[in-house]
């Protein structure tokens, strides 16, 4: 019997999350090769050709795109620059998965949503927590109804030392945003997944910068950044209201004066989880006392690079909605003008 169809991916973005999280991913699918890369750097993308065995390096996206050869694209550039190159990639009828954020706001996110629905090609957006066999677990759990009605969540992405150095990450115009959208679209992703992704009505949203102007404290080995040059909060909290009820809070660092901090929660009104390794419930035991169970995960769950694959290879949609990640989108750019305004913010 064959072997599934070979699928050929081009990289446009060959830096740290293209070679440290994309091409093992992509490599650790059976008949999968890496065909070509682009970046605007020439020297980084023939280092990143060099050590992948790749022939073909571009520094024009367009150029690359007009591969035949290619049937998957990686999308890896700074989160302002992932909508032009995943559209365009789209169009010249490739799949794509495309790091995360989905765009650097909302506005970008929904051309990118709506390219995927005109080809009706896959675009997966690179939001890992969701596939890991805990969440798919607790997921199916909350389904069956073993929370009841979930009406709040907590969840957190903070690091006590972890300011990264690269101007893609702390210039606005280019990352979009500090904690929040790098690492909170993780945490807060994987909590609306959790909970089937309602529709949020409202965000109220505070952002901080405390650390980034003095170059001198411990990087905890993230590098060094340049203060002029960092506009994005080093520090910053989001809550949500949604049209069920349901109210959520996000809390993110990149550099804060904490320790243990606890785990992520969400409550409903028959029983409570704690996220991590391993998802504890805390119900009551009838009326005889309290309870707490460890949920033991489910032994086959979706993993994401081999998720994409099946669905480019099947012709299926999405492992990764777009329409759920255009719904994050808004909630963080909500968060964001919520901040700069002082007052709550409505979402449309």
């Amino acid at each position: 019997m064959a072997g599934p169809k070979k699928i050929r991916v081009g990289f446009i973005g060959s830096g740290g999350i293209a070679q440290g999280k994309h091409v093992p991913g992509h490599l650790s699918v059976p008949n999968v090769e890496i065909v070509a890369c682009c970046d605007i750097a020439e020297e980084r993308a023939k280092v990143f050709a060099e050590r992948n065995g790749v022939d073909h390096v571009f520094t024009d996206h367009n150029k690359m795109l007009e591969m035949d050869e290619i049937d998957a694209v990686s999308v890896c550039t700074p989160n302002a620059f992932h909508a032009d190159p995943t559209i365009a990639a789209l169009k010249a009828g490739k799949h794509v998965i495309c790091e995360k954020p989905l765009a650097g706001n909302a506005k970008d996110g929904a051309r990118m949503v709506k390219a995927a629905k005109d080809t009706g090609l896959v675009l997966q957006i690179g939001l890992q927590s969701r596939f890991n066999p805990h969440s798919w677990t607790l997921r199916k759990r909350i389904e069956q109804g073993l929370l009841g009605e979930v009406y709040y969540g907590r969840t957190m992405a903070l690091r006590r030392r972890g300011i990264p150095g690269a101007p893609t990450f702390v210039k606005k115009a280019i990352s979009g945003g500090g904690p929040l959208i790098d690492i909170g679209v993780h945490s807060f992703d994987l909590m609306l997944f959790l909970i089937g992704y309602p529709d949020p009505v409202e965000a109220f949203g505070a952002t901080y910068q405390k650390f980034a102007q003095d170059p001198t404290i411990f990087t905890g080995g993230w590098g060094k950044w340049d203060p002029d040059g960092f506009d994005v909060e080093d520090f910053g909290v989001g809550q949500v209201k949604f049209a069920n009820g349901a109210t959520i809070t996000v809390e993110t660092s990149w550099a804060a004066h904490l320790g243990d901090v606890g785990r992520d929660f969400i409550v409903g009104d028959k029983a409570g989880a704690s996220l991590g390794n391993p998802i504890t419930i805390y119900s009551d035991k009838g009326k005889t006392g309290l309870q707490e169970e460890e949920l033991t995960p489910l032994k086959r769950t979706p993993k994401e690079f081999p998720s994409f694959h099946n669905a480019v290879r099947k012709g299926l949609p999405s492992p990764v909605p777009s329409e759920e990640v255009l719904k994050l989108m808004k909630i963080f750019d909500a968060i964001y003008e919520s901040a700069e305004k002082g007052a709550s913010v409505k979402i449309k």
